[in-house]
Order: C-alpha cells, then sequence, then structure tokens
C-alpha cells in the first residue's frame, strides 16, 4: 500500500505544499475506509507476486517491458502469473513481464504514439496525469524523461495494477520507479490554483465529467503559467459549435454527458483562458485498438457498435472518434 508520509516528503519537495499538507489524511482516508470489497482478495495477488530481481525496463515495441536477467520458472513463473491474472480486468497497457504478455483492452500505446510529436520535450518536467487508469501512459511519460509523473485516479483496481508494476520493476530501475507515483484520487481532491505542474494530460475524462467547463478550469488551476495542457477526448465530426448530449448511454456507458465537435471544444478551452489552442489530431476508434483479451475478458468496443453498420453505436450514435488538443495556460 501506499506510503502516505513518502507521498507528502515527494509533494514537498516539488514545491506543492499545499497539497503535501493534506495529502496523509486524504490517503489514510483511502486505506482506512477498505478501498473496494475486493482489495483484501488484490492485496493477497501483489503480496504473492515474486521478486525478479535484477534486469532492464525499457519501452520497445509500445509494451512496459521488466525483463528480469534470469528466466522464471516453476512456482516463481506460476505466480507470478496467478498475481497479475488476479487484478483482471487490465484495460490500459501492453505490458511485458518477463515472458508473459498482459494484453490490455486498449492498445494505449498507439494513442501515446498519436499524443508524442505534439508535446514540448518532457525533459525535467513536473507531470499530472488526470485519469490515468493503472498508470500505464505515466511510465511512458516518466520513459520520456519527465522528472516527476503524479498520475491520480480514484479507481482501487488501477492502484493495485499500479502496485503491482511498480514493485516489479523497482528492482530493476528504481529510478525510474522513484520517478511515477500514482494516487487514488480525483482532480477534484487537489487544492485548486496550484499553477505548479509543466505539463498537464486528461486523457479520457472530459466526457465523463458533468461539468466540461469546470474540468477545463481544474485543468488549467493545476498548470503553471506557460505550462501545456494535453487533452484527449471524444469527438464527433463537424466543423460548427455542436456537442452531442447523449439521452441515455453512449456505447452502453451510462456516464457520457458531452461529446463537442473540435470547433466546439476549441472554443471551451479558449473561454477559459487557455492559448495556443489547437486540434492535433482526430482518429476513429477500432476494433484493433480497443477490445476484449484474455486479459479483459468483458465486452469491448465491437459489443458497443451497431453490427448492421459499425459507423454507429448500438443506440444510434455516431460511433467513437478520439481527439488530441494541445494547449498552453
Amino acid at each position: 500500500m501506499i506510503d502516505p508520509a513518502r507521498v507528502r516528503q515527494l509533494l514537498a519537495a516539488e514545491g506543492l505544499t499545499r497539497w503535501a499538507e493534506v495529502i496523509e489524511q486524504q490517503l489514510d482516508v483511502f486505506i482506512n475506509r477498505a478501498p473496494h470489497g475486493d482489495w483484501s482478495r488484490w492485496q493477497q495477488a501483489l503480496d504473492r507476486l515474486p521478486v525478479l530481481g535484477e534486469g532492464s525496463v525499457d519501452c520497445r515495441n509500445g509494451a512496459l517491458n521488466i525483463s528480469p536477467d534470469r528466466p522464471l520458472q516453476g512456482e516463481a513463473h506460476a505466480a507470478l502469473l496467478a498475481g497479475l491474472k488476479a487484478l483482471h480486468p487490465w484495460r490500459k497497457g501492453p505490458y511485458q513481464v518477463a515472458d508473459i504478455r498482459i494484453d490490455t483492452e486498449w492498445r494505449s500505446d498507439w494513442k501515446w504514439d498519436r499524443v508524442i510529436p505534439h508535446l514540448e520535450p518532457l525533459s525535467d518536467r513536473l507531470v499530472l496525469d488526470v485519469g490515468c487508469g493503472n498508470a500505464y501512459h505515466c511510465w511512458r511519460m516518466a520513459d520520456a524523461g519527465a522528472r516527476q509523473v503524479i498520475g491520480i485516479d480514484p479507481t482501487a483496481l488501477f492502484l493495485a495494477q499500479y502496485l503491482a508494476i511498480s514493485e516489479l520493476l523497482r528492482p530493476m530501475a528504481p529510478g525510474l520507479a522513484g520517478r511515477v507515483e500514482m494516487l487514488p484520487l480525483g482532480i477534484e481532491s487537489m487544492p485548486a490554483e496550484l499553477a505548479a505542474f509543466d505539463t498537464v494530460f486528461s486523457m479520457g475524462v472530459l466526457y465523463h465529467r458533468r461539468s466540461p467547463i469546470d474540468h477545463l478550469l481544474e485543468l488549467r488551476g493545476a498548470l503553471r503559467p506557460g505550462g501545456q495542457l494535453v487533452l484527449e477526448t471524444l469527438m464527433i465530426e463537424g466543423a460548427d459549435d455542436q456537442v452531442l448530449v447523449p439521452r441515455g448511454r453512449y456505447a452502453k456507458m451510462r456516464n457520457v454527458w458531452f461529446i463537442p465537435t473540435p470547433a466546439m471544444l476549441e472554443n471551451w478551452l479558449q473561454r477559459c483562458g487557455f492559448r495556443s489552442v489547437r486540434t492535433v489530431d482526430v482518429t476513429p476508434t477500432g476494433l484493433e485498438e480497443q477490445r476484449s483479451t484474455e486479459w479483459m475478458t468483458f465486452e469491448s468496443l465491437a459489443d458497443f457498435l451497431d453490427p448492421a453498420d459499425t459507423r454507429f453505436t448500438i443506440e444510434g450514435y455516431p460511433a467513437p472518434r478520439r481527439g488530441i488538443l494541445i494547449a498552453e495556460a
């Protein structure tokens, strides 16, 4: 589990003083309230993971690769596989741990490949990843040179997956491990107007927010003046200031509230005080990028689309398209 005192020291060292003053209380609430009914089972899975020892860590071929010097065999290999499988479903990745490929629901590396050409270099930057999932992209940010990455996501399973990956790679790459911290919090738990982060990512979050404008203002408040926002979200086609507000579910998701055109989202960002706003990529989500696998056996994109016409969701709305916008605070 997370060490609240260590996290307080980390935040203080990065100049996040107001957050450091409250973080121990925030984490104690999470730890002491029994974060999820399955937490004890997930903790047992974490406790069973073997220590891999020395080796190497890299991001070749899109995966976070954790490669021990010695091949795992017998009970150690069985314990590793069982422990990782117990943390199903794995949605963001992929990961490669020894010879075990965690083939996640999302090819999150494809999104990263679309994002990274448009970033200010991450070298020596303080980075916030809002809605980070199991922290896959946090590892990619650290690998790209970020000084410190703080990911926030309140989902307990994602925290368990992050803890598993962090502990497995720590003996091989302690420097990398120390530059990624995931906290089980939402952005509403952060002190407002920190004005501290060099880069803030919000990927796959905006359409889940009942008030998208408030979310954009929260993101701007976290950035230092001149800092860079990377915003990735669902979009609809169109050149005008239009917004789709689903009447019920969208692609079987209950919590999708607003899906704008690129022009409308640029307008929102400008109204919130962002500068140099530009849409840098819009890509339809394909069945090879989001799909069910043995590591995520539940329904996925193929089940969310109209089987007679995959240009539309099962509810008749335009099929998912995801856009990336870059802006400065």
